[in-house]
């Protein structure tokens, strides 16, 4: 389950507009797991550099890597 858990989790990041997703976002892609077990799925996807984490230093975030990278934003205005 865990595997097809993580390819529903990503597939539902990637069709959506927005780049950056609230945990509860995630959790609408598997509404047959329990908050906790989507959890570890979320962070699994998070430690295989699938998933990265983005904060704004009140509220944490989840976005595809390279997906609204500051730092490619920034070497870009070079």
């Amino acid at each position: 389950m865990s595997e097809e858990a993580k390819q529903k989790i990503l597939d539902y990041v990637k069709g959506q507009k927005k780049t950056k997703h609230y945990f509860n976002d995630l959790c609408k892609a598997v509404p047959e797991l329990k908050m906790m077990q989507a959890k570890k799925v979320v962070n699994e996807l998070v430690n295989e550099g699938k998933l990265k984490y983005w904060s704004s230093g009140s509220t944490t975030m989840y976005m595809l890597p390279g997906e609204g990278d500051v730092e490619k934003e920034e070497k870009g205005m070079n």
